[in-house]
């Protein structure tokens, strides 16, 4: 699925693959963001940045907990063009997550070289899962594609980006507007593999949830629909919307539609 830029006709992408990502619900998204469009969207968990790109806002703030994942953002928006090697070949993979875990080590991980890296392991990885160990090293196994399209050049993001904001740190330091839309999506009330060192625990679900409500502008948040994740988003005030969500990775294989919330709070 691509995704139709709201200006000028230019078809956008997300640059990476995303566990998770919520493309398929830009549809249900694009409705209520359209009565705001005047306003800075702020992602305080943008993740790949389907919903960002599918609602193209000409002003965005955009955080996410995940430093490489930062760091490959902001080189697109400097004009990316990638100059490593990049084949789907198992010995170039591990010699590729061995270099960009050095990096990490010795805290070069905000170069260009960090960036190729991060997009070349974001492609070939096992089902283009971003995972790290607690000692913060990128520790996803060689995926199992039979063909990879990699991309070079990413100079159309330059433009794109231009008047978005890229930030990493915990979602409690972002300066919100008292009039920005907030739309975030933590990762599911599931047992959870870590996206970041840090992971992602009840306890920040809790405080995400009521960092959110305190906000006086409009909010939008979508998560899996738990029996706790609704009675919390109720007992604070949102208003809730049940859907039918995909699930994008399964092991069992399981297909059955997933129920998803989404939550909102002064959207009107």
């Amino acid at each position: 699925m691509t995704i139709q830029a709201s200006t000028a006709g230019e078809v956008v992408k997300p640059p990476l693959k995303w566990a998770g990502g919520k493309r398929w619900l830009v549809p249900h998204l694009r409705p209520i963001w359209q009565r705001h469009t005047h306003r800075r969207l702020v992602e305080p968990l943008c993740g790949g940045l389907a919903v960002t790109l599918g609602l193209m806002p000409e002003k965005a703030l955009l955080n996410d907990i995940n430093p490489h994942l930062i760091n490959f953002f902001k080189w697109l928006k400097k004009g990316l063009i990638i100059e490593i090697p990049m084949e789907n070949n198992k010995e170039l993979y591990y010699k590729h997550r061995e270099e960009f875990n050095c990096l990490i080590e010795r805290e070069n991980s905000q170069t260009k070289k960090a960036a190729e890296l991060f997009y070349y392991l974001n492609r070939t990885g096992y089902n283009g899962l971003c995972r790290f160990n607690k000692k913060g090293n990128f520790n996803v196994p060689f995926g199992r594609y039979l063909k990879i399209n990699y991309t070079c050049n990413f100079l159309q993001y330059k433009d794109v980006f231009a008047k978005w904001e890229f930030v990493n740190g915990d979602f409690e330091t972002l300066s919100l507007a008292t009039d920005d839309f907030v739309y975030a999506d933590p990762p599911y009330d599931v047992e959870f593999t870590h996206y970041s060192s840090e992971g992602f625990n009840w306890q920040d679900q809790v405080r995400l949830a009521k960092w959110l409500s305190e906000h006086p502008g409009p909010v939008v948040l979508s998560n899996q629909a738990t029996k706790r994740i609704l009675d919390l988003y109720r007992e604070l005030g949102f208003s809730i919307t049940l859907l039918d969500g995909p699930r994008m990775i399964s092991c069992s294989g399981d297909r059955t539609p997933a129920k998803e919330v989404l939550a909102t709070k002064g959207i009107n």
